[in-house]
């Protein structure tokens, strides 16, 4: 398995189009928490696409696994 079809199964095995703001740790596995991406965007820096309704956060879930891919690396050695 590459590790960009690892990204490809998060967004597919996940049970909703959407990941709610305090479920991105469990559909990351526990990598990436939905207040990280709360930081990053009040920082002016890019976050996944969401959506809000009415005063809660959503992820679109294909949009979070690509995000998730262009920001990892393989083997972490860099």
């Amino acid at each position: 398995m590459t590790h960009s079809d690892v990204f490809d199964q998060m967004a597919e095995n996940w049970s909703s189009p959407l990941v709610a703001a305090p479920e991105v740790k469990r559909f990351s596995g526990g990598i990436l928490s939905g207040k990280t991406l709360q930081n990053l965007s009040s920082l002016g820096q890019p976050v996944p696409e969401s959506l809000k309704v009415g005063n809660k956060r959503a992820y679109v879930a294909t949009s979070l696994a690509d995000w998730l891919r262009n920001r990892s690396q393989e083997g972490g050695n860099k």
